[in-house]
């Protein structure tokens, strides 16, 4: 059942899995990405480990709150709002949950904003893990193919939005495993009847592009850090976790051949595994 939050002024859409008393586990998603792109199976996994559960859409997008007054940005110049105030947004989550502190998970942009929440609440964080995500995004640029999918022009309609996301996940997904095409169709076609905001996800883009990097203050994070990232991504290359756990004291770099920018399922037990060591520690 999806639950909504007033936090940090806005309004934030929210699912959990497990138990209450288990470990707090916060899962942030990525660019464009809505709660349900946490794959359902995924969640019951970590669940299963002793984690209480929780995802949720970012601001602009899914259910949560939506800037539309604010337009579309103009790339790399203006942002309605930074990653911090993401990280904030999470933060707020963890206060109407009453959470203290929560072991941290990004994927991608959510590996930003997973970083910037360790950076700006450190207390808040009793782990943290990104994966496939960058300190900046100078440090990990993503290939021409890659950079055509990302800023191709938004989808008209729903069967185009299906149409774009194979042609999408087939450059920058895993090229060591077999696309799911029945799974990825499905998931897009809930998440555009759920909510499709392209210029939500351009204000987002505008948030990663505009925001300060983040190498030098991660120097301070102090707690438990696992950095996952395929070795075939071409969306954020290895640079970019590489970096990662190279600015982060202690971090333990965890990375797959023939991953790309995506979970394969043949891999979530050993990453599950790998995140609930992390929290057990």
């Amino acid at each position: 059942m999806t639950m909504r939050a007033a936090v940090n002024g806005i309004e934030i859409a929210y699912e959990s899995f497990g138990s209450p008393g288990g470990r707090p586990l916060l899962l942030i998603m990525g660019l464009g990405a809505q709660l349900i792109h946490w794959d359902d199976d995924l969640c019951e996994l970590l669940a299963e480990q002793g984690h209480h559960v929780v995802r949720f859409d970012n601001r602009d997008a899914g259910l949560s709150t939506h800037f539309h007054d604010e337009g579309v940005p103009d790339l790399g110049t203006s942002s309605s709002y930074v990653l911090d105030d993401m990280a904030d947004d999470a933060a707020g989550l963890m206060d109407a949950l009453g959470w203290p502190a929560a072991h941290v998970v990004g994927a991608s942009m959510g590996g930003m904003i997973a970083q910037a929440l360790a950076i700006r609440h450190p207390r808040r964080v009793s782990s943290l893990t990104s994966i496939m995500s960058t300190p900046g995004p100078g440090m990990a640029q993503p290939t021409a193919a890659a950079g055509a999918v990302l800023f191709a022009p938004p989808a008209p309609d729903r069967e185009t939005a299906l149409a774009r996301a194979l042609e999408t996940w087939t450059v920058i997904g895993s090229p060591g495993y077999e696309l799911d095409r029945e799974r990825l169709t499905r998931l897009t076609g809930l998440a555009f009847d759920r909510c499709y905001d392209p210029a939500g996800t351009a204000r987002q883009l505008a948030a990663i592009l505009v925001s300060p990097d983040r190498t030098g203050a991660l120097a301070g994070v102090d707690v438990p850090s696992l950095v996952i990232h395929g070795e075939d991504d071409q969306l954020v290359p290895l640079a970019g976790g590489q970096a990662t756990a190279a600015a982060i004291p202690g971090a333990t770099l965890l990375t797959y051949p023939g991953m790309g920018h995506d979970l394969p399922r043949p891999l979530w037990p050993d990453i599950v595994g790998a995140i609930a060591k992390l929290t057990a520690g």
